[in-house]
C-alpha cells in the first residue's frame, strides 16, 4: 500500500497553481477536466515524484470554502481493491462508496476522514457484491 494522493479543494485556480508550482516549487503533471460533472483536477508533485496533491475545482459551485471543505481526502494505492474492501469489512469498516467499477472505493476514518482506496494498474472487471452496492453517507 502507498499514499498517493491528497486532494485540496480550491475556488481560484490560477492564483492556487500559482501559489503551488510558482511559489512553492510543485511541478503540474496532469490535468483532467470532467464535463459531465463540471470539475477539473490538478495533479502537482514535489522534485523527486512520490504523493501528489490534487487541486480540485468545482466549476459551478458557489460554496463557500471553509477550512473544513478546503481538504478532500488521502489516496491509497492498493493491489486488490475488492480483497481490499472486503478485509476492511471484516474489520467492521463501513464502505461508503463501494468499488462498483472496479477502481475506485471510499472509507472514513474513525473522525470522518475520507480516504479514497484506487485499484493500482488497470481496474478489474466490474464484479458483484459491489457492482449493485449502493453508497452509504458521505465520503
Amino acid at each position: 500500500m502507498e499514499v498517493l494522493h491528497t486532494m485540496i479543494r480550491v475556488s481560484d485556480v490560477k492564483a492556487n497553481l500559482d501559489f503551488y508550482v510558482n511559489k512553492l516549487g510543485f511541478k503540474k503533471v496532469r490535468e483532467s477536466n470532467n464535463e459531465k460533472g463540471k470539475f477539473s483536477l490538478y495533479f502537482l508533485e514535489a522534485d523527486g515524484g512520490g504523493s501528489q496533491i490534487e487541486l480540485t475545482h468545482n466549476w459551478d459551485s458557489n460554496e463557500v470554502l471553509e477550512p473544513s471543505r478546503l481538504f478532500g481526502h488521502i489516496a491509497i494505492g492498493v493491489d486488490n481493491i475488492y480483497d481490499f474492501c472486503a478485509d476492511l469489512q471484516k474489520k467492521g469498516v463501513e464502505i461508503n462508496r463501494p468499488p462498483r467499477d472496479g477502481r475506485i472505493a471510499f472509507v472514513k476514518s474513525p473522525d470522518g476522514v475520507s480516504i479514497e482506496l484506487v485499484q493500482k494498474g488497470e481496474k478489474l472487471a466490474e464484479q458483484e457484491p459491489w457492482a449493485s452496492m449502493e453508497n452509504k453517507g458521505t465520503w
